[in-house]
């Protein structure tokens, strides 16, 4: 077996393959998958709604629902603004379900069997370090632009920033915590590439080693990279609305402490 796996001719490539081109433009393996798994998740979103609005349910619909509003619920749980959860739910749930659809993709039988110019079809989009990079710079923008809006421009520069002589402990502080908010975020990427590209690779593996057994024993990695499909999409989806907490958090401290000062301002007041 291990003769055969060794004389046997495998070509892993990192990158995506480039399978034509549109007005210029390259359409790689990758994108070609990120497109077909768009057109799933609108379909299935697409039904789910329609059967919604005509007031009828079944197994599925009831499953899409449940999944939607828990994760709705564990937003508002991590965010205590309500504003704020709302208006990040939509980018946190279109990450999760997005990304599972596409990691997904990597399990499909013979992901790898049908080529173009020697370049195969269909590849899972999160094994694109490109895809992953745009996906984590999208979620940065996002939290900073929340963390303006409730800090304003300098109270957020005050998270990273702070004077080394009044506050040195805090100064150094700030210091790692600028330069944690670029490693968790190129983390965040490189964790889901590096388990989708893995996950493809040990599909190929299974196959090439298990030869004609391959029909019985690839069924249960397919359902192990199933579920690690879904374990990495929700890692992505919740950890997009911790950032978000972290970022906002002084706020809610701040009215905190304006929420004291104000009730034990008004329990002196003599009535």
């Amino acid at each position: 077996m291990f003769n055969n796996f060794a004389s046997t001719d495998i070509e892993i490539h990192v990158a995506s393959g480039k399978l034509f081109e549109v007005a210029g433009f390259p359409i790689t393996n990758s994108l070609l998958t990120g497109f077909i798994s768009l057109l799933v998740l609108l379909g299935v979103f697409g039904y789910v709604v329609s059967m919604i609005k005509r007031g009828k349910y079944n197994r599925f619909v009831g499953l899409v629902q449940w999944a939607f509003e828990g994760m709705l619920g564990q937003i508002e749980s991590v965010i205590p603004d309500k504003k704020i959860a709302r208006q990040i739910t939509p980018l946190a749930l279109t990450i999760f379900f997005f990304m599972m659809i596409s990691y997904w993709m990597s399990v499909l039988p013979g992901l790898d069997s049908v080529t173009y110019n020697d370049v195969p079809v269909l590849r899972a989009l999160p094994a694109d370090l490109n895809f992953t990079f745009a996906v984590a710079i999208i979620v940065f923008i996002t939290v900073q632009y929340h963390a303006i809006r409730t800090l304003g421009p300098i109270g957020n520069l005050g998270r990273y920033f702070r004077n080394p002589l009044k506050d040195p402990i805090g100064a150094f502080e700030g210091i790692l915590e600028f330069i944690g908010e670029f490693s968790r975020y190129a983390a965040l990427a490189v964790r889901m590439f590096g388990n989708a590209f893995a996950g493809e690779i040990l599909l190929v593996i299974i196959a090439i080693l298990t030869s004609f057994v391959a029909i019985f024993a690839l069924p249960l990695f397919m359902a192990f990279e199933l579920f690690i499909g879904f374990v990495q999409a929700y890692v992505f989806f919740i950890l997009t609305v911790i950032f978000t907490s972290l970022a906002v958090e002084h706020h809610g401290s701040h009215e905190s402490d304006h929420s004291a000062a104000h009730v034990n301002k008004t329990a002196d007041v003599p009535m």
